[in-house]
């Protein structure tokens, strides 16, 4: 395989990835269970404007992270394929778990938008799965997986408080 081929293979792969789980999560559940296919976007109501703001702010950063596993990482955000280097570039520099935060950003941006106390319980039962998920399951992987590189970055770099100065790697 070559090595173009394999670049578009892998952005293939992050673009299925990213449709069929955070897609899911901040996309189809809330539309099809939570009134957002319902919504109408008023451009004269502020929570709406933010809402829409917040959406396309958290589809933005999600991107950014998939590329960046894609790019520095080799994998995608599937536990089925994972990075097989430690990201620490972008926005992982600033907290460890940005994609999450993104879909977080997204679903505000929808509650915002649909008002939905249902949607709100939603995304409380989602935080504490993906909370779970990540402290039982990735975090103990990450630091089989990588060792004492991960340790040093989980020790420098909160887990959902993003911090202000950017995470520098030892070399």
């Amino acid at each position: 395989m070559t090595e173009s081929t394999r670049k578009a293979w892998l952005a293939i792969r992050g673009l299925l990835w990213m449709l069929a789980l955070p897609g899911f999560f901040a996309g189809f559940v809330p539309w099809r269970y939570f009134g957002l296919q319902d919504t109408v976007f008023d451009i004269s109501n502020a929570a709406h404007v933010v809402g829409a703001l917040a959406i396309a702010a958290g589809v933005l950063l999600l991107a950014l992270c998939v590329f960046e596993f894609g790019r520095t990482g080799r994998g995608t955000l599937s536990p089925a394929d994972p990075p097989k280097v430690l990201v620490v570039r972008g926005l992982y520099r600033h907290v460890r778990n940005p994609m999450y935060l993104s879909v977080t950003v997204i679903v505000l941006g929808e509650l915002l938008l649909t008002r939905s106390v249902g949607l709100l319980t939603y995304w409380v039962v989602w935080f504490v799965a993906a909370n779970v998920f990540v402290m039982a399951y990735e975090e103990p992987y990450l630091r089989r997986q990588f060792g004492a590189a991960y340790e040093h970055y989980a020790a420098a770099v909160g887990r959902w408080i993003p911090r202000l100065r950017p995470y520098q790697a030892a070399r």
